[in-house]
């Protein structure tokens, strides 16, 4: 299968679209990265953002609207075995590594249940960690127990592939999104909106500006970017909205179906608002 003069994998494909660069594939991450470094062994992507499983459905309560519910995600989020959680993460990040560029770099977000191990991974495979980034949630659900602080922030870091990376970081851009000022490391966005669950409700979704913020500090127009745990496919909206090509791997059926319906309602309207801009622009010229 061929898409902006590369060639990928054809089994599994969900979601094809040459126009825009998209490519998404119901199949486990795994199996797709081994697979796609017999074609590209020396890298492929310019970046990666991963929002793996966090291993928090432990049978604990939240609040949600006003009401106690389950913090239990799904299968896919168990796992009471700290080594084999470490384990895991130490697999799908090495090939990650393998996947990116010898100057791109990945971005990988998760709570304390998690982060810990996706750091330490990140030192065992000699990468070079960039930055932390604390993502700051305005308005948390409350701590029900009331004997903890409330939770309301998830970490992210930001690393290259190896020590001789030589990054890219649109340092004038983000400084312009902050007002003239050099950006912090503390990220105070609010979670997805109504809108951004219009098609429905992924239980770790990731609002669209955090995804744009990303993107837009390492990446220009025309790059590649992968996200082995695509979810709702938030990654690929961001980057068909900010004109990168994307790849992403998702296992679950239902969030595949998800993906699809908001992949093709935001090219549609992207389309859509293009032909009225080119349309005012012939008119201005003509």
């Amino acid at each position: 299968m061929k898409i902006k003069n590369h060639i990928f994998p054809e089994n599994n494909c969900a979601y094809y679209n040459d126009e825009m660069g998209v490519l998404l594939y119901q199949t486990d991450c795994i199996d797709f990265m081994q697979s796609l470094l017999e074609m590209y062994p020396e890298g492929i992507f310019d970046m990666i953002f991963a929002d793996p499983p966090y291993f928090l459905s432990n049978g604990g309560t939240t609040c949600h609207s006003g009401k106690r519910v389950s913090v239990d995600k799904g299968d896919w989020d168990k796992c009471s075995d700290i080594q084999q959680v470490h384990d895991f993460n130490l697999k799908w990040l090495s090939l990650c590594q393998k996947l990116l560029k010898p100057d791109g770099t990945i971005w990988v977000t998760g709570t304390n249940h998690v982060i810990y191990s996706v750091g330490f991974a990140m030192q065992q495979l000699g990468m070079k960690i960039l930055n932390d980034i604390t993502w700051e949630k305005p308005n948390p659900p409350p701590n029900l127990s009331c004997r903890y602080f409330t939770h309301s922030t998830e970490t992210i870091i930001w690393a290259g592939k190896n020590e001789k990376t030589r990054h890219r970081f649109n340092y004038d851009e983000m400084k312009q999104l902050n007002h003239g000022k050099q950006m912090k490391t503390v990220w105070t966005i609010p979670a997805p909106n109504g809108n951004e669950k219009e098609f429905g409700k992924h239980p770790t979704q990731k609002p669209i500006q955090l995804l744009d913020r990303i993107v837009l500090s390492c990446t220009l127009k025309g790059d590649w970017v992968f996200d082995p745990f695509s979810g709702s496919s938030t990654t690929g909206i961001s980057c068909i909205k900010l004109n990168r090509y994307f790849v992403g791997c998702e296992i679950k059926k239902e969030f595949i179906q998800l993906s699809l319906k908001r992949l093709d309602a935001f090219i549609n309207h992207k389309k859509s608002n293009l032909d009225l801009f080119e349309g005012y622009i012939h008119e201005k010229r003509g």
